[in-house]
């Protein structure tokens, strides 16, 4: 064991000045925590853990989550999302349907409006096929 002086540690303006910065910031943070804001944060946080639990219990959520990360899914929201927006901007862009046959005849001969409705077919049909896959098995 040698016996070695320490070398006294010596600060400058700009260390005692961070300190003193860092002493403030927990002093208001300290001073901000008053009861209400705990009690506010622990039930926020309290129901927050309650949801998610029943989130996670919640087993069509849990399939529609692990469907909705494939990227074809994704395609099919961003789409859907671009279908939404655009059609907004259409309805708000032209003027009232007049109605009537005729105006009706117009709608039926757009490939859109084909396109749309094949589109809710298919979804319909695969949707009745695993309702009835549901059903059949027992299952949710």
């Amino acid at each position: 064991m040698t016996n070695e002086t320490p070398t006294p540690v010596t600060m400058d303006a700009r260390d005692l000045q961070q300190l003193a910065e860092v002493a403030t910031l927990i002093t208001a943070a300290r001073d901000a925590l008053s009861d209400d804001i705990v009690s506010r944060v622990s039930g926020a946080l309290s129901e927050g853990i309650t949801l998610l639990d029943r989130l996670t219990r919640n087993e069509g959520l849990m399939r529609l989550l692990q469907v909705l990360d494939r990227q074809e899914s994704q395609q099919l929201l961003v789409a859907l999302s671009d279908a939404i927006h655009a059609a907004s901007q259409d309805i708000a862009a032209t003027a009232p349907a007049t109605g009537g046959i005729g105006c009706m005849m117009r709608v039926v001969r757009d490939p859109g409006t084909q396109e749309g409705v094949r589109l809710l077919s298919v979804i319909g049909k695969h949707l009745s096929h695993s309702l009835r896959e549901q059903h059949r098995r027992g299952s949710v």
